[in-house]
């Protein structure tokens, strides 16, 4: 799957580095962006969870957004 998606992370997330693991063994390319790191970016993630910096959240190339998602759920919203 050659889609890009971006991550949006802290390092200190524990449901972010296993997510990290299962997406690099399926091979699906993302970006990971640091919430602590990049105020902008936090404010992406406070937009589409209603307020909270719930990560992971990662956003697809079309714009939609899905908040800590099994692979699955990447698996199907990139192939739809």
């Amino acid at each position: 799957m050659s889609a890009q998606l971006t991550m949006y992370s802290t390092p200190w997330c524990g449901y972010c580095h296993r997510l990290r693991g299962q997406l690099d063994r399926e091979a699906i390319a993302y970006t990971v962006v640091d919430i602590e790191q990049e105020p902008e970016a936090a404010k992406i993630v406070e937009r589409v969870n209603n307020g909270s910096q719930t990560v992971p959240t990662l956003v697809f190339p079309d714009g939609s957004a899905l908040t800590n998602p099994s692979v699955a759920q990447i698996k199907a919203k990139l192939a739809s």
